[in-house]
């Protein structure tokens, strides 16, 4: 079988052999499972949940490719159950669900899909500094309980974004897209990044500073950094402990990079003014969590990157790397390119 991939075409299959096989976690939207079902037989896993543990690791045992989505755990134990797996394709940017450096072990080929989603989560990002800012969710509610009773001078008296401080912590793709916005308030911009980007500040009007120095001097402080070791808990009470009183804190990143307990006592406490996450450590959010019982925190169910046209993307994209793994060519977003070498 020959696939066109990026305008080459590549041999999937040796003719008259058989179909490599594809397990996919969830219903994907879009065309992109109808293009992998001429490629490869598939099969989908047809509910809205993930597949549970056992199911997963039954599926994958006679798979030659997996495409997943954040919510899969990848690991060795999943491998050692799928022995003729070859590549192991994702439907997100981040990948701290999957242990790489196994898959690099056993030579199985790991896709993500960055870049397509950058426009679309900054977006959201700003749309959650807006709403958390100006208390849009609970003049909302306020509205639907009956509490509107008259235009009052000090009622749900929010903060200004235009000519306020804006921190970004992690200047990557989706940072740099959000500083692109925040010119258009006027505001002055920090980051807080391992790797200094002076291009970027250049082109952007963005400053470097250290960590404790964005808390210390920000209105508002939006994270975009992945979640690694040193980035797990960033924000714990000590780092809530140097915002200003009156900051707005936005997370689009990953959940465990802010302790979600230090975050509710700093809304609580008023340590800190509001908050808006699409990300929790644990997902879906506990409805008996106390975080949402805060008044002063927004949180939406990881749709940071769901619009259509990018969901889509994001699903396309993941079938081009796995179909490129198949052929035993180099996926376009590959995590380990070094896994093609072999185990």
């Amino acid at each position: 079988m020959i696939v066109r991939w990026w305008h080459e075409d590549v041999e999937l299959t040796v003719p008259g052999a058989p179909r490599p096989r594809v397990f996919v976690t969830r219903q994907l939207p879009g065309d992109a499972l109808d293009r992998l079902r001429g490629e490869a037989e598939v099969d989908v896993w047809p509910d809205e949940l993930p597949p549970p543990r056992e199911r997963l690791l039954d599926a994958v045992t006679d798979a030659d490719g997996l495409l997943c989505l954040l919510t899969d755990r990848i690991d060795g134990e999943l491998l050692a159950a799928a022995p003729r797996l070859r590549v192991v394709s994702t439907m997100a940017v981040g990948h701290d669900n999957i242990d790489v450096a196994a898959c690099t072990r056993r030579g199985v080929v790991v896709g993500h899909t960055p870049g397509v989603l950058t426009e679309t989560t900054a977006d959201f990002a700003f749309a959650l500094l807006l709403a958390a800012a100006r208390r849009v969710v609970e003049g909302d509610r306020a509205v639907r309980e009956g509490r509107w009773r008259t235009w009052r001078p000090s009622f749900l008296l929010g903060r200004d974004l235009f000519g306020a401080t804006l921190g970004i912590v992690g200047l990557g793709a989706i940072g740099q897209a959000v500083a692109r916005r925040a010119r258009g308030f006027d505001m002055r911009l920090l980051y807080a990044d391992p790797r200094r980007k002076t291009e970027v500040e250049r082109a952007l009007g963005v400053e470097h500073v250290t960590f404790d120095e964005l808390l210390a001097v920000c209105d508002f402080v939006s994270v975009h950094a992945p979640l690694t070791p040193q980035t797990r808990h960033l924000f714990d009470d000590a780092a809530f402990a140097k915002m200003k009183p009156a900051a707005v804190f936005v997370n689009t990143s990953r959940g465990a990079v802010v302790d979600e307990v230090a975050l509710h006592r700093a809304l609580e406490t008023g340590r800190i003014a509001a908050a808006a996450i699409d990300v929790a450590e644990r997902e879906p959010l506990p409805k008996s969590d106390p975080l949402l019982r805060l008044p002063n925190l927004i949180v939406t169910p990881h749709i940071a990157s769901a619009s259509v046209a990018t969901r889509e993307r994001m699903a396309a994209l993941a079938v081009d790397n796995l179909l490129a793994g198949l052929a035993g060519q180099t996926p376009r977003h590959c995590v380990n390119p070094e896994a093609l070498d072999g185990p």
